[in-house]
């Protein structure tokens, strides 16, 4: 069995930095390091005062120390590693541009008043969630040792338990939206015939 540090060590990079940036988001806060009201998304502060930070500051405070985050983290750690060690697998530059894809898509979204939110990281992670469901259907999870399901139902399953214990569903139905419009652009449209248009930038 390998220690903490090992099994550290063997996290491929993207998931790794973006789960550690999360934690360390958090834990700042505990420290009274900063007020999470100067990393919220707040496009009257972007358009006004030039705070572009908030478009990207946004994605790593996954909410204080609680049940939630570590369910957060514990979701990159599973479904983001899965996803890089898997269909992404010597392609980190295509992850880090369905990561960049998603952030996109849920600020483009969450212009649209009812849709906003001041914290996207949850839709992130929601939306990773979704994509490793499309590239994984057939694959067994044992959720919470109660039921045996395909990995396709999972992000359906966990919308449905947000709907039972009270939580906000539109953080999960946005992450929802972005993994769909990344799989239909990067899988379904192309397979339907049609020009593959989605390639990642050199850049990345």
């Amino acid at each position: 069995m390998s220690t903490p540090s090992e099994y550290y060590r063997s996290l491929p990079p993207v998931s790794k930095i973006y789960g550690v940036a999360c934690l360390m988001t958090t834990s700042a806060f505990h420290l009274g390091l900063y007020n999470p009201n100067n990393i919220a998304l707040k496009y009257g502060l972007v358009i006004k005062r030039f705070q572009v930070w908030r478009l990207v500051t946004n994605f790593f405070f996954l909410g204080p120390f609680s049940l939630p985050f570590a369910f957060h983290l514990l979701m990159i750690a599973r479904y983001g590693v899965s996803l890089e060690r898997g269909p992404f697998d010597k392609r980190t530059a295509d992850y880090v541009w369905m990561l960049f894809f998603g952030a996109l898509s849920l600020l483009v979204m969450a212009a649209v008043p009812y849709l906003s939110s001041p914290f996207m990281g949850g839709s992130l992670v929601f939306m990773m969630i979704y994509v490793w469901s499309r590239e994984f259907p057939n694959a067994r999870i044992n959720f919470y040792g109660l039921v045996s399901l395909k990995g396709f139902y999972l992000p359906w399953v966990m919308l449905a338990l947000d709907l039972l214990l009270g939580n906000p569903l539109m953080p999960d139905i946005l992450g929802m939206v972005a993994g769909h419009l990344y799989y239909f652009l990067t899988v379904l449209h192309p397979l339907a015939g049609g020009k593959y248009v989605f390639k990642t930038p050199l850049l990345v």
